[in-house]
């Protein structure tokens, strides 16, 4: 059961830490941070439990804010109003609840032998008890680490959920991640068991396991095993090891969990620096799935359908896949492992989700296809989609900014286009359309606007559990992320002429420290509490925040000047559509140059860029007056009418620079697109600009030679 204030509160938005008070004296206001069992009487909840039920609230000693220690615990961030004074809860208590509600609604979906089954919210959790009593009976240790290597699975949901049950740390691990990466994870972690997905995985373990002292198994959720080992085993044993341990010995385990301790750690990518981990504690996520799904409107009632294939060992994803739908009692289905490969798009048309997260790219790449496909059709065709994506622009216009009116063809456009569209796409019965994890173009939010299908953007990072800002239909902005969570503050630190600064995070969602390494604890978390993230941004005057720049994005030329590369290279991106990654250089430098891809057909089995063209591109050659369908050929032949028009689009943007230093004087073509297998891209395909740097490092060094 959990406390809950249904009185509506708007977030205050403030732009000084004077302006609201020390943050730290709230936090120690109430009566939940403490070490001794609370018996308080609680308010009527949602969840359908009794008036004036009493709650036993047990949270760990703590002092401060922040720990590094993965067995440290901190102060919650209570509020006194809205969702900031709900009741802490673990995972498993959360959990319990859906149960009760919601035991037997569909929790995961998962393609076997090219059918559908399911698990219940009754037998998921009866599975992840399963798991939780093997991984004691294979020895894990509290607050020792559970490493998950591999594509998203029920496997990789319930070892998640068991490890927290059993009380260790769950801990992500990226699929694309070296031997010597997932070594260095499973050392700071000091993971007793890593659970990876097949053989390839398997084989970048066992690379490194002789230099893991804590390692005491290892897991093989898919295929057979290849290699035999006794500390070796498959899924289907691995969950009978347990079946021995007492069930109250787990219960034991599972009441010993406080809400304030960590039971999680995302990894960062480490594009900066080695991989920090970020420790979530248990009132990090239950808290953040609650807040963020009333939000962005999660029904618990409507039985929503989501779609899982972006990493797993992010926390958007996690809180899109994992937490948010054990909430709220919603169904998370598995796409196939290609899904970033062509296949998402089969999925998405079998399960027809009712809300659907995509990173940027994944929308971009969506968008191309489209396209492509409309440039093969007639030109009657093509003409009415024009006319129809026109009033649908308006119409999405009018609706964001609180007009029902719809713009005279509306109804036709609908039953001709919009419709058609969104059971191509499989989105027809997807009411929330999401995006976070990276900058989204404004002409990709139009492109879909434009059809009826507004994309939502989401704005947080791992520090702060995934969503800090959130948009929805109530409530968005073409390129704003949206409005602060209820119960949770932004503020602007530092602010411009133009209010543009620092955005800094304040909630329970602000993560309780990065493991082992207070100096990065302390640059990231201000002796105040607030969460610096890095981001530059302002609010509008009806308090929707924007995105304006990353601090250590920033390009500062030799002259002195600030430049935000980002929308620089959105620019490019728009005006030439044959582009598909662009990333403006200059720090330090003279003058901006800037490195270019061109979209082209990708590896359907490794992501790899291909050097065929892909159609779009290959319409731009010939309008061009380049016969070319590779890159090789584009590169080779150096036709001037296409570097001309090239060089057109670069101009173009160079017009609407503000100033001469952020004009483009140089920019080469490179002969592969960026990818993740590739590196320059991270799992979520944002661009990971360090890397690039270095891998390019002689064409830049080119440019500035005199």
């Amino acid at each position: 059961m959990e406390i809950q204030n249904d009185s509506p509160v708007n977030p205050k938005q403030v732009t000084s830490a004077q302006e609201r008070g020390n943050p730290a004296d709230v936090a120690q206001s109430g009566d939940f941070n403490n070490s001794n069992s609370k018996k308080k009487k609680a308010p009527d909840t949602e969840g359908g439990t009794a008036k004036g039920t009493i709650l036993s609230i047990k949270l760990a000693p703590a002092t401060d804010l922040w720990t590094t220690l993965k067995n440290g615990s901190v102060k919650l961030r209570m509020e006194e109003t809205c969702c900031g004074g709900v009741s802490p809860l673990t995972v498993t208590q959360m959990f319990q609840k859906t149960v009760d509600l919601c035991g037997d609604h569909v929790a995961i979906g998962f393609k076997q032998e090219k059918q559908w089954k399911t698990l219940t919210f009754a037998q998921y959790y009866a599975e992840c008890r399963k798991a939780a009593k093997s991984f004691l009976k294979l020895g894990l240790e509290r607050f020792h680490g559970v490493g998950i290597l591999g594509f998203n699975s029920p496997e990789w949901l319930i070892a998640n959920v068991g490890a927290i049950m059993a009380g260790g740390l769950a801990v992500g691990i990226y699929a694309t991640n070296s031997p010597e990466a997932c070594k260095y994870v499973a050392l700071h972690c000091e993971a007793n068991i890593l659970v990876v997905e097949n053989a390839n995985q398997l084989k970048k373990i066992l690379e490194v396991q002789n230099q893991l002292p804590h390692l005491k198994a290892i897991i093989q959720y898919k295929f057979a095993l290849e290699v035999r080992q006794p500390n070796i085993y498959m899924w289907k044993a691995f969950m009978k090891i347990g079946e021995k341990i007492p069930e109250s010995k787990l219960d034991e385990i599972i009441d010993s969990q406080v809400a304030n301790q960590c039971c999680t750690l995302i990894y960062t990518s480490g594009t900066t620096g080695v991989p920090k981990a970020v420790m979530l504690s248990q009132d990090n996520l239950t808290w953040t799935a609650n807040t963020a799904g009333k939000m962005v409107d999660i029904k618990p009632a409507a039985r929503e359908k989501v779609v899982s294939f972006l990493p797993m060992s992010h926390i958007a994803a996690q809180m899109m896949d994992i937490w948010i739908p054990m909430k709220f009692g919603a169904a998370t289905y598995f796409a196939e492992p290609d899904a970033l490969k062509g296949s998402l798009v089969n999925t998405l048309r079998e399960v027809r989700p009712t809300a659907f997260l995509g990173v940027p790219r994944v929308w971009e790449k969506i968008e191309e296809k489209m396209k492509e496909t409309s440039a093969g059709s007639s030109a009657l065709k093509r003409k009415i989609a024009i006319w129809a994506k026109d009033i649908g622009l308006k119409a999405g216009y009018n609706n964001m900014y609180g007009n029902t009116h719809v713009p005279c063809g509306f109804a036709l456009a609908n039953s001709l286009v919009f419709k058609k569209v969104r059971v191509l796409l499989g989105l027809d019965h997807c009411t929330k359309y999401f995006t976070g994890a990276a900058p989204i173009t404004k002409d990709t939010l139009e492109f879909f606007l434009s059809l009826r299908i507004p994309i939502f953007e989401l704005y947080g990072m791992s520090e702060s559990t995934g969503p800090h800002t959130v948009s929805q239909k109530d409530f968005f902005r073409m390129t704003s992320c949206g409005k602060t969570m209820d119960g949770c503050k932004t503020k602007i630190d530092k602010p411009d002429e133009l209010g543009s600064g620092e955005i800094c995070f304040w909630g329970r969602n602000i993560f309780m420290g990065y493991l082992n390494m207070g100096e990065q604890t302390r640059e990231a978390i201000d002796k105040a509490g607030w969460l610096h993230s890095g981001d530059l941004g302002k609010f509008d005057e009806d308090d929707f925040l924007y995105i304006t720049g990353r601090i250590k994005e920033l390009i500062i030329t030799a002259g002195g000047e600030n430049i935000a590369p980002v929308p620089i290279e959105d620019s490019v991106k728009s005006k030439l559509p044959i582009i598909s990654n662009a990333m403006l250089i200059g720090d330090k430098r003279k003058f901006l140059s800037m490195l270019l891809t061109l979209k082209c057909y990708m590896d359907d089995e490794t992501g790899a860029p291909l050097d065929a063209l892909a159609p779009t591109s290959v319409v731009f050659c010939h309008k061009n007056e380049c016969p070319a369908t590779f890159v090789s050929e584009v590169l080779r032949k150096h036709d001037p009418a296409f570097y001309k028009a090239i060089q057109d689009g670069i101009d173009a943007v160079n017009s609407k620079a503000t100033s001469n230093a952020q004009k483009i004087q140089k920019w080469v073509i490179l002969e592969k697109d960026f990818s993740i297998i590739g590196g320059e891209l991270g799992p979520t395909m944002k661009l990971r600009r360090g890397v690039v740097l270095k891998m390019y490092k002689d064409i830049i060094e080119s440019f500035y030679v005199d």
